[in-house]
């Protein structure tokens, strides 16, 4: 039976989640893989943590070096999140040659590049399917499952927080500001919230899934990022009454004019497989020419769903002796030529506040079409009106250009005497 020695740097909710799985189904994985898992060393501060999860003090290191000249120590797991010193221990453990299994989002997203130089030049693994959506195997599904395919496109609920907030914002009609205190007191929501909540933390991710995806280098940076702290709970209530329901979505598409990535709020309809996602749950829709649709569904975070994910790449490394590296030319940047497309095309949900006098309706539309703005549906809603006496309208337009719908916006904004625009949503069909 093949023995293969464990590493693991962090003992958090990840790092003990992953201790946890190794430990208890060290039988399971001698049985059905014939490999004989075991914990041969650990890196984390707190030694009392350690010891309460069953660690042998004797195995907690002292500093990243007794970890890296280890001789039975053949893998290292790095669940310490963060750049650093989670990059500079990732690369001193692939320089001595032991492979990697990260759910560092950020760190993979920003320096896999580096990351897989080294793992190349020392003949080394890197994998991180925990990186992306928790539990879910979406990146496996990308690298072996679909491969037959041209990917077409990408739809997800791939942060557990924004969907569990947007979820309860639209079931009780709460605030935000409400729901995100509810959400921190229960451990969903860090106490500062902005790599979720700002849209970088799917960014993140979307970086790494639509470069597997796409087969070229989409550094973060080309993402459209919008986050949810400006949604209200009357757009929620406005977009229910047209069937749609709001995610914050990270979307990729692969097109004939270019590479379109972007992550912001967006209504839904009802019946869309993705509008059933709810709480802390994601979900990754995609398209790829030959197979149609494929959803994959599950637990977006947490100890043992995130462990999950790393003990199977673990076991995929200590079973497969031919790693894989990337299908593209992996740079900082995109390869030379890539193109980007920044004024996508996208139905709109806008309201505005308007002013309650004849002819504003009229001149709502002069400008919508000035701007090549078609309008699908429209409300007024005559109760409740707003605290400044105006009147809520509600339009879904047509699909039309961002650049349009920027322009109208900035048109309306500027007339005192027509409206002043509330709230902008982009509606994916």
């Amino acid at each position: 039976m093949k023995k293969v020695g464990v590493a693991i740097l962090g003992l958090g909710v990840v790092g003990g989640g992953t201790y946890k799985i190794l430990k208890e189904h060290r039988e399971l994985y001698q049985k059905s893989y014939k490999i004989d898992l075991t914990v041969e060393a650990v890196l984390e501060r707190n030694r009392e943590r350690a010891v309460s999860l069953g660690v042998e003090p004797e195995k907690i290191a002292a500093n990243i070096q007794e970890i890296c000249s280890n001789p039975d120590v053949d893998i290292v797991v790095e669940v310490m999140g963060g750049v650093e010193p989670a990059k500079s221990f990732v690369l001193d453990c692939l320089h001595a040659g032991k492979s990697v299994v990260t759910s560092n989002k950020e760190l993979f997203c920003k320096y896999n590049h580096e990351l897989e130089v080294a793992a190349k030049k020392n003949h080394c693994g890197l994998f991180y399917e925990a990186s992306c959506v928790g539990g879910v195997p979406v990146i496996r599904a990308l690298l072996d499952n679909l491969q037959g395919n041209k990917i077409l496109s990408m739809m997800g609920i791939i942060n557990g927080t924004t969907n569990y907030i947007l979820t309860k914002m639209a079931a009780e009609g709460a605030a935000y500001e409400e729901v995100l205190k509810e959400a921190q007191k229960l451990g969903y929501a860090e106490a500062n919230p902005s790599a979720d909540v700002e849209g970088y933390d799917a960014t993140y991710k979307l970086s790494i899934l639509s470069s597997l995806a796409f087969h070229t280098k989409i550094p973060y940076t080309k993402i459209y990022r919008e986050g949810i702290t400006n949604i209200a709970v009357a757009d929620i209530e406005y977009g229910k009454k047209f069937g749609y329901v709001l995610k914050l979505l990270a979307i990729g598409k692969n097109g004939d004019n270019g590479i379109e990535v972007r992550v912001h709020p967006s209504f839904i309809k009802s019946t869309h497989p993705l509008a059933s996602v709810n709480d802390s749950y994601n979900a990754v829709y995609i398209t790829g020419d030959c197979v149609e649709d494929v959803m994959l569904y599950g637990r977006g975070a947490g100890a043992l769903p995130t462990g999950s994910a790393i003990v199977g790449d673990i076991i995929y490394c200590a079973t497969h002796t031919n790693y894989q590296y990337s299908t593209f030319k992996n740079t900082e940047g995109p390869a030379p030529g890539t193109k980007f497309i920044d004024n996508f095309e996208s139905a709109y949900y806008i309201r505005l506040n308007a002013t309650d006098k004849p002819g504003v309706l009229a001149k709502v539309s002069s400008v919508f079409a000035k701007c090549k703005i078609s309008v699908a549906q429209m409300s007024q809603q005559r109760d409740p009106a707003c605290e400044d006496g105006t009147v809520p309208l509600i339009f879904i337009t047509h699909v039309t250009h961002e650049n349009n719908v920027n322009r109208a916006v900035k048109l309306i904004n500027e007339s005192d005497e027509i409206a002043k625009v509330a709230a902008v949503i982009r509606v994916v069909s």
